[in-house]
């Protein structure tokens, strides 16, 4: 038992969690941005569905939710710890910063990935805060589809992303997701030692390349929606 701590508690351990986690996190991301893309493409009826569906779940939503969580809190934790880590090895920076080259690959997002996930975590209480607990069908932001009443989110999300405050803060928030989800992508792949001269360059890309799709995605959504409203 002490082993398997020592082995998690280490430099290799504590960079193979953050990996692992943020790989999670990541398919979320995927996943949650399809959900939301109903917004433009669904109409109320078709979103509502959507989002009752998922509390329809009832304990396996609740255990998604509790592992996305652990996945979180695990990921801050070890970030924090690596962070200080590095900064006690070296407290007085580089004179110099880029790029060393392959297979570090430093760039702007692997050197601001601290200030973008704090950015992101700030961003996310106030989402989760805002949608997940804010007015439902107590407040009048019910709705009945198929002649079942349901939560109204449909209409919280427009409303919402009328006001300019919002979509400004959320695009803001979106292209800080995309520049860090841009290096984490290829660097949790290293992380975990699946390195190849042949192939990481491809899932470095790759990694890049889904960033930018995610971060789209989600960036769309609140300019559309302030300009043109929704479906």
């Amino acid at each position: 038992m002490a082993s398997i701590v020592s082995a998690v508690m280490s430099s290799v351990g504590r960079k193979i969690l953050m990996s692992l986690t943020g790989l999670v996190m990541f398919g979320f991301v995927i996943g949650h941005m399809v959900g939301n893309l109903q917004l433009l493409t669904g109409g109320g009826d078709v979103f509502n569905r959507y989002a009752h569906f998922l509390i329809g779940l009832g304990g396996l939503l609740i255990l998604a939710e509790l592992v996305l969580l652990m996945s979180l809190l695990v990921h801050i934790w070890t970030a924090v710890n690596i962070v200080r880590g590095k900064r006690a090895a070296r407290p007085v920076s580089y004179g110099k910063s880029g790029s060393a080259g392959a297979p570090s690959r430093k760039t702007f997002a692997s050197s601001t990935m601290i200030y973008t996930g704090v950015l992101i975590l700030v961003f996310l209480v106030i989402h989760i805060k805002s949608f997940k607990y804010g007015p439902a069908e107590a407040e009048g932001y019910v709705t009945t589809v198929d002649g079942v009443e349901m939560r109204d989110l449909h209409r919280l999300v427009i409303e919402t992303f009328q006001q300019p405050e919002w979509v400004i803060g959320y695009a803001i928030a979106m292209i800080a997701l995309g520049i860090h989800l841009s290096h984490a992508f290829w660097s949790a792949f290293q992380s975990l030692g699946l390195y190849h001269h042949r192939y990481t360059p491809i899932v470095y890309n790759v990694g890049r390349l889904l960033a930018f799709v995610i971060a789209l995605g989600f960036f769309v959504i609140p300019i559309w929606i302030y300009y043109f409203g929704a479906a």
